[in-house]
């Protein structure tokens, strides 16, 4: 079978035999050889039986949600080629031919775009539509270099092969968004079809919820990408963390009127920790979603993380807890100087917060790298333990079956021998 149009499915009475025979009608007509699942996700308002009726076949999918339904159809699907659609009636399964097209060609994956094909007054309500689906696809081709305009189009059809090996994992709306990123880091061939999107047939609000799917969508795709979620944020933090420690360690600094002094250096103390740790955790997050397959490898990281061995985070840790001791002693001394008496706090915390801050990031440092060295243990089947005994007596076991097997041979052929003399001599 070539093509199966999956729909998910949870009480769509009022639309779903109006999908799935218009796409019956559109293979027939194309000369396509190919079906209509309706993964059904819980229905109870008798929309099994009106997809059978129209002549789909009827998956039912037990656990929740937008992304475990689609993930239960796609799998019953029978087809070489699956397309995915709502069964609101909200998209014309007839125009799945050019969808067609691009997988017979070679494409893995191939997206509906609302925004290029036309979107009908009242199809999607003006907060999805200006704010919602753009901000998101924004985030997703700035986080992960992808091409795509739409990533929540409902309308998409792809290599069924080629899909279920990203080993899709989330189980709601975020489902959409999943399956474009991990198409994307797999560099998949992923190409783009005008849609057009038209007002649904139903009565009663859809199941999509503006904010709670929004914040789903948004959390999957910072999740899902360490390097905006943690290094670049880390990264501007302990610049300017950095940039201002070492400004203000020499003395107050004037910018027109307004001047920065200790309280300052104390915050950019903080952000450079703060920066630090975020870098590496970026680091941390990486590694050990490379060992897992959630993330593809990354040569960059992988190279980092063969340079930077236990050893040399080790090294690096102790330089700056020594740095951190020795600002702590000059401290030390400055109070001594002064009779151990009360210290004017702009000359004091020059010396003790830069000290403070680097004997917290050489603790930072070791953590870090004992973590990686860590993630980096490889789990390792080993060959069972055999006892002696039991060996040698398999041993033995087995030369005495040989040699019955051997003796029984001999026997036959004996016999077969003595059937031949006697036949002879009776002639």
């Amino acid at each position: 079978m070539e093509l199966s149009v999956v729909m998910p499915c949870l009480n769509e009475a009022e639309t779903v035999a109006t999908c799935v025979r218009k796409t019956v009608r559109f293979l027939e007509e194309s000369g396509i050889d190919g079906e209509v699942v309706v993964a059904d996700n819980g229905s109870t308002d008798g929309s099994q039986q009106l997809a059978r009726e129209a002549g789909a076949r009827v998956v039912p999918v037990a656990d929740k949600g937008y992304g475990n339904a689609l993930m239960g159809g796609i799998r019953a699907a029978r087809g070489k080629y699956v397309a995915m659609g709502d069964c609101d009636d909200s998209y014309d399964f007839a125009t799945l031919g050019p969808f067609l097209e691009d997988l017979r060609d070679g494409a893995d994956l191939v997206m509906g775009n609302r925004f290029k094909g036309g979107i009908a007054p009242g199809a999607m309500p003006p907060l999805h539509r200006y704010l919602g689906n753009p901000v998101l696809s924004f985030v997703g081709r700035l986080f992960f270099g992808s091409k795509i305009g739409d990533f929540h189009c409902g309308l998409r059809a792809f290599n069924k092969e080629s899909i279920l090996r990203l080993g899709l994992q989330t189980g709601g709306m975020e489902f959409a968004s999943e399956m474009v990123v991990k198409a994307t880091l797999a560099k998949l061939d992923i190409r783009e079809r005008p849609t057009t999107l038209s007002p649904d047939g139903r009565s009663r609000p859809p199941h999509l919820n503006t904010w709670r799917d929004g914040w789903r969508h948004l959390r999957f795709l910072m999740l899902y990408s360490p390097r905006w979620l943690f290094f670049i944020p880390g990264l501007i933090f302990m610049t300017l963390g950095l940039v201002a420690g070492i400004a203000l360690s020499f003395g107050p600094v004037r910018i027109g009127e307004v001047a920065f002094d200790v309280d300052t250096l104390v915050g950019a103390g903080a952000a450079l920790v703060i920066g630090f740790q975020a870098v590496l955790f970026a680091l941390l997050t990486k590694v050990y979603a490379m060992h897992e397959g959630f993330l593809p490898p990354d040569s960059r990281v992988k190279k980092l993380v063969e340079w930077w061995s236990l050893e040399r985070g080790l090294v690096l840790g102790g330089l700056l807890a020594l740095a951190g001791l020795a600002g702590l002693v000059a401290s030390l001394m400055h109070w001594r100087v002064n009779s151990f008496g009360e210290l004017d706090p702009r000359q004091s915390l020059r010396m003790v917060v830069p000290a403070a801050v680097a004997l917290m990031m050489s603790f930072q440092a070791i953590f870090a790298s004992l973590f990686v060295s860590i993630l980096g243990i490889r789990r390792r089947q080993h060959p069972p333990m055999v006892d002696a005994a039991d060996e040698a007596a398999n041993v033995v076991d087995a030369a005495a079956e040989k040699v019955a097997v051997e003796q029984q041979a001999a026997g036959k052929t004996g016999e077969a021998v003595a059937g031949k003399v006697e036949t002879r001599t009776e002639g």
